[in-house]
């Protein structure tokens, strides 16, 4: 099932939908411009939250925290020692590990779990300009983890990038790559 993400609205503060393929509204996540640090809320078309995205304040490296019914779920950082690609890591609770890589400021890259490719994030399926797909590949899949994952990416390579911080390395080793 691929979601759709419009770029334009990832401020804090804004609210937008994630569509399903069909155009349906999926998700909506909320933006928290009152707190203290970035705070979003993926929820249901009902309005339940689903996962909570905060950006850790404290810490040695960035990271964002994903909770569920107030439990953390899971810890997104960046890898640093890929040398080759954007790479980040993502710790769930239980100690297993996701790896996401590719170009993710050009919004092209996977997310697997142990080699096994669960969904594929990419710009290339659809031609309105700030939009972007996740494609969830795997249908037992959590759906509303693999696009909270995305999110949260992105934003944290956009913060690299707006800080000075070299995020991007050339597109000849993103995922198809080298």
């Amino acid at each position: 099932m691929k979601y759709l993400v419009r770029d334009k609205v990832l401020a804090i503060g804004d609210d937008y939908w994630i569509e399903d393929e069909d155009g349906r509204h999926a998700f909506l996540v909320d933006g928290k411009a009152l707190r203290v640090r970035d705070t979003l809320e993926l929820k249901d078309p009902d309005g339940l939250i689903l996962i909570t995205l905060r950006e850790k304040v404290l810490g040695f490296r960035d990271a964002m925290t994903l909770e569920r019914d107030e439990r953390r779920l899971a810890v997104i950082r960046r890898k640093r020692f890929s040398l080759l690609r954007n790479h980040f890591r993502v710790t769930m609770a239980e100690g297993t590990e996701l790896d996401v890589s590719g170009r993710i400021l050009d919004r092209e890259f996977k997310v697997e779990y142990d080699g096994e490719l669960l969904a594929l994030v990419s710009r290339q399926w659809y031609r309105l300009r700030e939009t972007y797909a996740v494609d969830v590949v795997r249908e037992d899949a959590d759906a509303a983890l693999l696009v909270a994952v995305a999110v949260c990416v992105i934003r944290m390579a956009e913060k690299e990038r707006e800080d000075g911080l070299p995020t991007q390395v050339p597109a000849e080793y993103g995922p198809t790559g080298r």
